[in-house]
């Protein structure tokens, strides 16, 4: 049926019925007034006479102040504030218009208020009857029975949604909530249960089908806890987005979604400083190498909403670079873009580029981060982390470019391996050439990134998509995590309020164990750990550690205006003096491809450093005595 004709049968029969209120509120006002005994002829006589000009009077005003605007369904307070001024307005022209035609009218002084309160009654009245018949429709169908985990105004919104749904999908029984105040109490008219200890007891009790997690201002630590108490039922459950992805505010049943491991393991959001951030980049030539990848797509993403004046991509992946170009045309084709498919070790090439870009800003994201693949690879990690920052941070100091930011890891922390220790060098690179030319260097380190390329999480979601084994390398296994977002806002950050030097380090909060976290993917997928997914710990594979760290113990940790952010600044300046030289061997080394003297030359930049393999035996597959431990007691670990 076409929308339009079935508004306006609505409309029309909302007016008929008002306009039959009239009448019924005259009359009966008349009749209230003799104490609802015989009202006496001449009286009724005049209100006779009287109600044609008060119908008209009343249903002119009706119209012409909107109260058919509304839909009854969804009738509101402003919806009554709406009928209040209306029937106020049309009370006092009926008197004024009576008045005039018949100044003898008998028109008892208590009629007009006894009529004002009847139409507010008769036209308020049957919509809000009418919306809580609606909302409170017995549960007839095979709605799910729902218990709502938050009774704020979440939870409340999602109730009613759940209450408008005409196809009763959802049917809340009741809110658990950890206030408690609002323990006993109720919302939308549905009882608040308890708290939330009580799930598994009130699930039993009501006959709960499904679980809503209706706090879309958890943290990480809630939700861990929340989810740990839902799954101890054996129900599915499912949650409401975060405050920051909320559509204008309002939460509904279209949105509920399932808890995602991200809910896990995400944190705190950071404030950060946005108003400097855009002020640093707007109208700046930015060029961010790596820029197909992980972090450099999404850094890329995020620096176009600072309106930079241009940005310049450099990859040296032929697809990830057609890749991030033909997105950001499809959704910023304002932006100014051009894209070089370059080769970071490519001197000549990197000076040729900025000399024809003239880059005011780099951040710096290529590199190789596979830390078992990079063991026995040992040239092309040098070449591309070591060499290849090497050259571009030198290029940009020589092209007068006024920041340079590195992407550095929590790997290059106490190195066990080498994509640690060759990004520690890198780091050691730019702060041994900050201060030598107007280009500030500063350094960005943080831990593992929830969802990048290589990572565990999407190697994990394969492996049980597969039906399992999920593979972890060690029980005890622990890594910080941040999501991509995350990231790339404090690489943006530092880029603003760096000024020279400095390693900046995200406040990572806890490390989560590589075990729990594969335990909760397999549950978040409906299925049970060891019973339906077998975990296998496979042991330490080249390169890993059990621990990672955020700071070298000789570096000092300095607050920011930024709590979520500190500084680390390095005490040890003596590694400055032989840098040029052990960087020269190494990079010598590299190109004879003399696996012992690359092996040597970063021990000389890193004093004390041994790579992993030499650490656990001759060859990469053997294990130290610490691991041949770990796996006679039926472990090992991951990355």
């Amino acid at each position: 049926m076409n929308p339009a004709i079935d508004r306006l049968r609505s409309r029309t029969a909302a007016f008929v019925h008002d306009l039959l209120t009239i009448p019924v509120a005259w009359l009966l006002a008349y009749w209230l007034r003799f104490n609802l005994d015989h009202i006496p002829p001449e009286f009724l006589a005049g209100a006779l006479k009287s109600l044609p000009w008060v119908i008209l009077i009343q249903g002119s005003v009706y119209w012409l102040l909107g109260l058919y605007r509304g839909v009854w369904r969804f009738a509101s307070l402003p919806d009554l504030v709406r009928i209040t001024q209306a029937v106020l307005a049309a009370t006092a022209l009926v008197l004024v218009t009576l008045f005039i035609l018949n100044r003898t009218a008998l028109v008892p002084r208590s009629v007009p208020v006894l009529y004002l309160g009847l139409q507010l009654l008769l036209l308020a009245g049957p919509r809000v009857l009418y919306r809580w018949l609606k909302d409170h429709r017995l549960n007839l169908s095979a709605g799910q029975r729902v218990l709502i985990v938050g009774a704020g105004r979440a939870g409340e919104m999602l109730a009613r949604d759940m209450r408008r749904d005409p196809q009763g999908a959802y049917f809340p029984v009741g809110f658990v909530d950890d206030k408690l105040r609002r323990q006993g109490g109720e919302v939308q008219g549905i009882p608040v249960m308890g708290p939330t200890e009580a799930i598994p007891e009130l699930v039993a009790r009501h006959g709960i089908d499904l679980l809503v997690l209706a706090i879309p201002s958890a943290t990480a630590v809630e939700m861990r806890r929340l989810v740990e108490l839902c799954e101890r039922t054996g129900l599915p459950f499912r949650t409401v987005p975060e405050l920051r992805d909320l559509m204008l505010g309002q939460v509904a049943v279209s949105q509920l979604r399932p808890v995602s491991i991200e809910d896990l393991l995400g944190r705190e959001p950071i404030e950060l400083a946005w108003p400097e951030i855009r002020a640093g980049l707007r109208g700046r030539a930015i060029l961010v190498t790596g820029a197909g990848g992980s972090i450099g797509s999404e850094l890329v993403r995020q620096i176009v909403g600072a309106e930079p004046a241009r940005l310049i991509l450099v990859d040296s992946c032929e697809f990830n670079l057609y890749r991030i170009e033909m997105e950001l045309g499809e959704r910023f084709p304002g932006v100014a873009i051009s894209r070089h498919l370059l080769d970071v070790t490519d001197r000549p090439g990197s000076e040729s580029l900025f000399r024809d870009e003239g880059p005011e800003i780099v951040f710096h994201a290529a590199a190789y981060k596979h830390v078992p693949l990079l063991e026995d690879q040992l040239r092309a990690a040098i070449r591309n982390n070591v060499l290849g920052t090497r050259v571009i941070a030198e290029v940009a100091a020589a092209s007068g470019c006024e920041r340079f930011v590195l992407i550095s890891t929590d790997k290059a922390v106490n190195p066990a391996n080498v994509m640690g220790a060759t990004k520690r060098v890198a780091e050691m690179i730019c702060q041994t050439l900050d201060g030598q030319s107007s280009c500030r260097f500063m350094t960005v380190r943080f831990g593992n990134v929830l969802g990048s390329a290589g990572s565990v999480v999407p190697l994990f979601r394969r492996q049980i998509e597969r039906g399992g084994p999920v593979t972890v390398t060690h029980p005890d296994i622990e890594r910080f995590f941040m999501t991509i977002p995350e990231a790339c806002q404090l690489i943006m950050q530092a880029a603003v309020i760096g000024q020279g030097g400095e390693i900046f380090v995200l406040d990572m909060g806890e490390p989560i164990k590589i075990r729990y976290l594969a335990e909760q993917m397999i549950r978040l997928s409906g299925r049970e750990p060891g019973v339906e997914i077998a975990i296998e710990y496979v042991g330490l594979r080249s390169g890993e550690k059990l621990y990672e760290e955020l700071f070298y113990g000789s570096e000092d940790l300095v607050a920011t205006l930024h709590p979520k952010i500190r500084v680390a600044r390095g005490r040890d300046d003596l590694f400055r003096l032989g840098m040029e030289r052990g960087l020269e061997g190494l990079l010598h080394a590299a190109e004879a491809s003399d696996r012992t003297a690359m092996l040597e030359g970063l021990q000389r930049l890193l004093p004390g450093w041994r790579p992993l393999a030499e650490q656990l035996g001759s060859t990469p597959d053997e294990v130290a005595p610490s691991v041949r431990d770990a796996r006679a007691s039926g472990g090992a670990a991951v990355a």
